[in-house]
């Protein structure tokens, strides 16, 4: 299947794009950062949840679920025995930086807002809208862990409740089939992606506390935000936001800082053992394939790992913010 249109942006990695004087993009281009220093580590842009929160408290709050989250935890029932179990995470964030040619007041975020807009972006991924009582954390017991404290999902003002998936490309669906034969007993592994999220320009109140994130220095013009809070496998978080602000020496132009975090359950990466043995299953270790290290990774969207799909996202979302 066919995944985003080729980007008229592209994409520039730098050390640092908080640190970026904006204008000093060059035009069509993304300053573009994933904190991955040593890209043949497999986990080399993954920082724990807890160092992420002590380190970049900024970010936590701003690309978690809601600025009161922490890593889950969630009673476990085994052989008749309950047990309170801990889910350590492990988060990865890219961040990103654009100029578009046009005022931020000319530029209408509640047009991207939208089913039709979220199916431009990836092609790959489904979407449909999603009732905000089915959220699975409001409606299951069991997902309680993931409700927000302050509201239940999807009933903020103007606010999308999306039911997404994706099916896993490629060699994927037969490497998760191999794998799954050797579980004896646990929990098999999906051959698809599924998660609920919710889609929103953020109010103004929302959307001005977001310089703090970005460290420009000129009133915040907009946010859009897709905050994905309940996935079936792997994941436990995600965000994508971008942040509109006015550029210093040229008001007719906006800069856009756009992030994406996602966080990943740590049990996940540690499955090794199990695929090393496995002689056709060693390119499969999940640290690999989530980020794009492994010969089962294909196409342009989650199958190609997280690097690249943040790439074409954030690519794709500027296309779009160009041409609107």
């Amino acid at each position: 299947m066919a995944g985003p249109a080729l980007a008229q942006y592209r994409t520039k990695d730098v050390p640092s794009v908080a640190a970026l004087d904006a204008g000093a993009i060059a035009p069509g281009t993304i300053a573009f950062t994933d904190h991955r220093d040593n890209p043949a580590n497999p986990e080399s842009g993954l920082v724990p949840f807890a160092e992420w929160s002590r380190a970049r408290p900024a970010e936590k709050a701003a690309l978690t679920p809601h600025p009161a989250y922490v890593e889950p935890d969630y009673p476990v029932t085994a052989n008749g025995v309950t047990k309170n179990r801990h889910e350590t995470l492990k988060v990865y964030v890219a961040e990103a930086r654009f100029v578009v040619p046009r005022a931020p007041e000319r530029i209408d975020l509640k047009r991207f807002a939208s089913l039709a807009f979220l199916g431009r972006m990836d092609p790959a991924i489904k979407h449909k809208a999603l009732s905000p009582s089915e959220a699975t954390p409001t409606k299951d017991p069991a997902a309680a862990f993931a409700r927000r404290p302050d509201r239940p999902w999807c009933a903020a003002p103007d606010t999308l409740c999306i039911e997404s998936r994706y099916d896993l490309e490629g060699k994927l669906p037969l490497g998760v089939k191999l794998a799954n034969k050797l579980e004896e007993g646990g929990k098999k592994i999906a051959e698809f992606v599924s998660f609920q999220s919710e889609l929103r320009v953020l109010p103004p109140e929302e959307a001005g506390r977001l310089a703090a994130l970005t460290r420009i220095e000129a009133p915040v013009a907009g946010a859009l935000e897709q905050n994905i809070f309940w996935v079936n496998q792997i994941l436990r978080f995600g965000k994508f936001l971008a942040v509109l602000q006015p550029a210093a020496n040229d008001p007719g132009k906006t800069v856009v800082t756009a992030t994406m975090a996602l966080g990943i359950k740590a049990d996940v990466l540690d499955r090794k053992k199990e695929y090393e043995r496995v002689p056709v299953l060693r390119n499969l270790l999940p640290a690999q394939v989530l980020m794009g290290n492994s010969s089962f990774n294909t196409g342009t969207s989650i199958s190609a790992g997280l690097p690249t799909y943040a790439r074409n996202r954030i690519a794709a979302f500027a296309d779009a913010l160009a041409k609107e």
